[in-house]
């Protein structure tokens, strides 16, 4: 397109996506400042050249969103004058980026018309030092083996036998691969001797598949193909007017008819109230109002909450009058002090105040922590020390920190301090760091065994803490499982040390209480306190989602940035939101496990979006930051809905001003 400085926006696009993500290597910026990706896109696509997406090229193939590009050669540590083996030529983009730092570059592509027209640009753009093979990229090219770095464009169910024999000792194999096509997880493999090879997780990202005899049998995506419910045609589904019919509507929270529901939840012993963000005000209240019939009518033994375990047993000391002395410290007081210190949550554990200063101290109900230990005050403590000693690893830190929900999907979040080793260089001063600081926690918690677990179950949450933040530190899916095995397991032990007749509430997000199988997560090897329990209490769990369309909500922008009250956008099309929008009506409950209508749960059965929000909110990269794939009715056993909604009200520290000293907020 005549007109357009590509330069400028090349170099734009560098500063702002590239580099300013956190790409250091010299010679990929360089290379990705020489190459004009202009010239592998169509012509009716140059415009949008240097927006940081992948873009559509012919036989239904996406040229790579340019930092990916930039993270996977980056990955692969290249100094110059290599040897280097492309599988997945695509439109060439990646080649030629290769080819300004690699001596040679081999490339394979299985599709015969893409590797003939990107040998013509590559050809045409002065490329002579690469080479393009029309072939099965599983196999590899052997016949210029070994290669010093190899690169695979596209997601296999492993990696190939082939390439990995293909590698130099030394070398470094950089892959995308993952059990499920449409999930991957970026892999940096390294060869370490003859049959030896060490791998690094590096991101979770999503790449086309990687078909060969070594890689996915065919390029069709079964498991993305939407299959009705067997006895329902789905052209006759209109899942809009199924939810109106399903739907149990309420005027407001207050006057809410909860029976049909407390007839629903029966004698479940674990009921899991969720949440589609962590500053929506009517998830809250509605959670509470809920809470407070449970706890009345049928008996709830205490509440566990997604929040660190000092600071609830700070409020279960004042919700439950103890006569021993408080910890002398403010309860969530730190990032994101939004999440738990809110007039919502205040109005909730002044009303257990008062109901359980009405019975006897063995009827109290109790207010604990599921999280790993002192989980966002050992954060700012690591993120101190790290502004002091490494600062451009102390914002690495805090765009993982950020990723407490498993739909952050950003590779940016994860992979670069893997890449560099910063965070091997001061791993050990920071796990000893994080030791200390969990030690002069612990003496808070034991002085008080009548009411905690014992000193064992306080050695699990040190061991649990420093194993998370070991796993956290290089960026694995298995910090999630690890942080959601450890909540399920204190929920374990509070139900076992609350006595055999004891029920539990749980307060966590969305992303925790829905059952991860029917999710993407479950694609990713992730699992939550939802699915665990599951697997564990059967039916006698009861799982609760909630909603919403637009509104506002309280988050930051970025880990330990100020809160801010955000515009919430209308739900996107596809997702299970905009049905619910589509359906009208301001609120309502929507049964799952014993639906109003016969054909909900085939109307609903279908793989959508589904949004969640947690304490970063970042509406420009929604889609990629917010929504992911699950099957609402497998998810969740009722789902609430609020179609507008309005952030948590956090309070000051004036408004505390002459509280007793045993109030939990401090001042």
């Amino acid at each position: 397109m005549n007109g357009i400085d590509f330069s400028q926006r090349r170099d734009a696009m560098i500063e702002s996506h590239i580099a300013g993500r956190g790409i250091r290597s010299q010679l990929v910026l360089e290379a990705m400042h020489a190459v004009p990706r202009e010239a592998f896109l169509p012509q009716d696509l140059h415009e949008f050249a240097y927006q940081d997406a992948p873009l559509p090229i012919a036989e239904g193939q996406t040229i790579s969103q340019p930092y990916i590009v930039a993270l996977m050669t980056e990955a692969l540590a290249l100094k110059g004058g290599e040897t280097v083996l492309e599988i997945g030529t695509g439109s060439g983009y990646a080649a030629a980026i290769l080819a300004q730092i690699a001596k040679e570059v081999y490339t394979v592509e299985r599709i015969g018309q893409l590797a003939e027209k990107a040998a013509a640009v590559l050809s045409d753009l002065g490329y002579r030092n690469v080479h393009v093979l029309h072939a099965d990229g599983t196999r590899g090219w052997e016949d210029h083996a070994p290669y010093d770095a190899i690169v695979v464009a596209a997601g296999g169910p492993e990696v190939p036998e082939s390439l990995k024999a293909q590698l130099k000792i030394g070398g470094r194999l950089v892959i995308p691969v993952g059990a499920d096509r449409r999930f991957q997880e970026l892999v940096r493999v390294t060869r370490i001797s003859e049959l030896r090879y060490e791998t690094e997780d590096i991101a979770d990202v999503r790449f086309v598949p990687l078909v060969g005899a070594e890689g996915w049998a065919t390029p069709t995506d079964d498991a993305t193909t939407a299959k009705p419910h067997k006895g329902i045609t789905a052209a006759r589904q209109i899942p809009e007017k199924i939810i109106a019919a399903s739907r149990e509507e309420f005027d407001s929270i207050a006057s809410a008819d909860l029976e049909p529901l407390l007839r629903r939840i029966g004698d479940a012993r674990v009921v899991l109230l969720g949440e589609a963000s962590h500053g929506t005000s009517e998830f809250y209240r509605m959670r509470e109002r809920i809470s407070r019939e449970l706890i009345e009518r049928k008996g709830f033994s205490f509440i566990a909450i997604e929040g660190d375990w000092p600071d609830a047993a700070r409020i279960d000391h004042y919700v439950r009058h103890a006569t021993y002395p408080a910890s002398e410290w403010t309860a969530f007081a730190r990032f994101p002090t939004w999440m738990w210190r809110n007039r919502e949550v205040r109005d909730f554990v002044d009303w257990l105040r008062k109901r359980n200063g009405q019975v006897e101290s063995g009827r109290r109900v109790a207010f604990h922590g599921l999280d790993l230990y002192s989980l966002f005050t050992s954060i700012e403590s690591i993120l101190t020390y790290l502004d002091d000693i490494d600062p451009q690893t102390a914002q690495v830190a805090r765009q993982r920190y950020g990723c407490l929900t498993p739909w952050q999907a950003d590779p940016a979040t994860y992979g670069h301090a893997t890449l560099t080793g910063g965070y091997q260089t001061c791993e050990h001063e920071v796990v000893s760091m994080l030791s200390d600081l969990l030690q002069k926690h612990r003496s808070y918690a034991e002085h008080d065994g009548e009411r905690f677990l014992d000193a064992v179950q306080n050695a699990k949450l040190i061991a649990s803490a420093e194993q998370y933040y070991r796993i956290m530190y290089y960026g694995s899916r298995a910090s999630w499982n690890l942080r959601d095995s450890h909540m399920f397991g204190t929920l374990q032990n509070l139900l076992q040390f609350h006595g055999p007749e004891s029920k539990a509430i749980v307060w966590a997000h969305n992303s925790h209480v829905g059952d991860s199988a029917a999710t993407e997560m479950s694609a990713r090897g992730e699992y939550n306190i939802g699915h665990l329990c599951r697997e564990e209490f059967g039916n006698a769990v009861y799982s609760i989602g909630f909603g919403t369309n637009s509104g506002t909500v309280a988050a930051a922008s970025d880990w330990d940035g100020p809160m801010e009250i955000k515009t919430v956008r209308p739900a996107l099309s596809q997702s299970y939101e905009r049905l619910c929008h589509d359906a009208g009506g301001a609120r309502f409950q929507l049964p799952l496990r014993a639906p109003k209508t016969a054909d909900l749960i085939g109307a609903l059965s279908k793989p959508r979006l589904e949004r969640a929000i947690g304490v970063i909110y970042r509406p420009e990269t929604e889609l990629q930051s917010h929504y992911f794939q699950a099957v609402l009715p497998h998810q969740f056993d009722e789902y609430i809905w609020f179609d507008k909604t309005e952030a948590v009200s956090p309070f000051a520290t004036g408004e505390l001003e002459g509280l007793p000293d045993t109030y939990p907020f401090g001042l």
